[in-house]
């Protein structure tokens, strides 16, 4: 890729070298065209010395010269300055042989144009002067008399200056498309190389190019879709490592029951001779284990659903602070039982939300759940409605004994327990805030744990009021 971009400026380049130099011929015979168009309108050819000449120089008529900004003087043959009108820049009035020969050689190289001209009748040298406004002194002369040594001499330098001014400038356009095309083949390879390692599966690879042209876009670019790639990488594993989890901990939840009804089972049918309140301990075990294998494989089968796309709710306008009084009556009887304390703080107001009131109970229902499984009796359990920033806000808490730090950031996540020995006695499925969080962002809203610096937990549900 490097080098067939590098030669395609080179050739780019070559192609622009020679248009250079048909610019340059152009160049010249424009300005030859342009001289010659310009040629009669300039004041010295208008008044050159020979249309002003006369063969006695007091006869002679500078006005003309004079008015366009020139001047005349008349030297002799005794280079003594007789006469003399208008723009003087010879200064004397008599010069040497030495001084005159300086002026006719010199005149050339001033800011001046000279037209001198000889009258041998008069015996005197006329000088018509005007200040050169653009003179470029280039010029060609060819004549055909001149020795043959002298042209080959000349062709020979001419030949040798044109060939080293091609030289050089096809050494710059060279060089010039070398450093254009390495500023974007440079580039180039690097996002080249990026790209195949994050192809190879490096997705950490980032591309700094140093640029802050078009380049540094195209940079920004890769580097946010290599991110995102190895964001989604990241994901997709945690997912597997997720699901793989989700594999083992049904399997081990699934396992103790199964075994123990299967080893029951086989109690009853191999063993002769069994008592009547034997066999009804026996049936009552098998009983359990079926009912926890059956709750489960229903709650296993909720959280599949919610987490189809053919899952809705039947939300209808409903006025939460009465629900929620209504759900807190419920619960009485079951935390009275359970010998739990309790407090209500529910607004006096309506506030109205759309709700699926059935699905909606049912997070207060794993939260009272959990609340009673992990904590003794005597915990008191706090119930509290607010509206705030457009939500209503309902606090679920208690003072018992909270949830462990290391599980905070987790305790959403399916069979997630406080009991890390996953002991069926003391924990539930691990299920069931799992299934009240995906209920609350159904809704709109969600379920998020607060940080309590004291005992106890705060989980806190929100939800859009209309």
């Amino acid at each position: 890729m490097k080098k067939k971009l590098s030669n395609q400026f080179l050739g780019n380049f070559f192609i622009i070298f020679l248009l250079t130099i048909f610019d340059i011929i152009l160049a010249f015979a424009l300005l030859s065209y342009a001289s010659g168009l310009i040629a009669d309108s300039l004041v010295k050819n208008r008044f050159p010395a020979s249309s002003i000449i006369k063969d006695d120089y007091r006869q002679i008529d500078a006005s003309a010269v004079v008015e366009n900004g020139g001047g005349v003087q008349v030297v002799d043959r005794e280079y003594r300055v007789v006469y003399t009108e208008g723009l003087d820049t010879i200064g004397k009035d008599r010069l040497t042989a030495d001084e005159f020969t300086a002026f006719l050689t010199e005149s050339p190289k001033k800011p001046y144009h000279y037209d001198i001209l000889y009258n041998p009748k008069g015996e005197f040298w006329l000088i018509v002067t005007f200040p050169t406004s653009i003179r470029l002194d280039f010029s060609i002369v060819y004549n055909k008399d001149a020795p043959s040594s002298d042209f080959t001499r000349a062709g020979w330098v001419i030949g040798l200056v044109v060939l080293a001014y091609l030289l050089i400038l096809a050494l710059f356009a060279f060089i010039y498309s070398r450093i254009t095309a390495a500023s974007i083949t440079v580039p180039l390879q690097k996002l080249c190389d990026g790209t195949r390692l994050l192809r190879e599966g490096d997705y950490s690879v980032r591309v700094d190019l140093r640029l802050k042209n078009e380049f540094a876009q195209l940079q920004n670019t890769f580097n946010d879709m290599a991110a995102r790639i190895e964001h989604e990488i990241s994901l997709r594993k945690k997912s597997e490592e997720d699901r793989k989890k989700l594999i083992l901990d049904i399997s081990h939840d699934l396992k103790n029951p199964m075994s123990s009804i299967q080893g029951y089972t086989e109690l009853l049918m191999n063993k002769p001779g069994m008592t009547e309140q034997e066999r009804n301990e026996y049936l009552e075990i098998i009983l359990n284990n079926s009912k926890k294998t059956n709750k489960l494989l229903n709650e296993l089968f909720g959280l599949s659903q919610m987490d189809s796309p053919e899952f809705s709710l039947k939300l209808e306008k409903t006025d939460i602070s009465e629900y929620i009084r209504r759900v807190c009556g419920e619960l009485v009887p079951q935390l009275e039982r359970e010998g739990f304390l309790y407090e209500f703080d529910i607004l006096e107001e309506p506030i109205y939300v759309m709700l699926d009131t059935d699905r909606f109970g049912r997070i207060f229902q794993n939260l009272s759940n959990n609340t009673l499984q992990y904590n003794p009796k005597g915990t008191l359990v706090t119930v509290s409605l607010t509206a705030e920033n457009n939500q209503a806000v309902i606090d679920f808490s208690d003072n018992g004994i909270g949830v462990p730090p290391h599980l905070a950031d987790n305790i959403f996540k399916p069979f997630v327990r406080a009991d890390d020995s996953r002991n069926s006695r003391t924990g539930g499925s691990g299920l069931g805030l799992s299934i009240a969080k995906k209920i609350a962002e159904a809704h709109g809203g969600d379920l998020t744990l607060i940080p309590r610096q004291d005992k106890g937990s705060t989980f806190r549900i929100t939800i859009p009021i209309i």
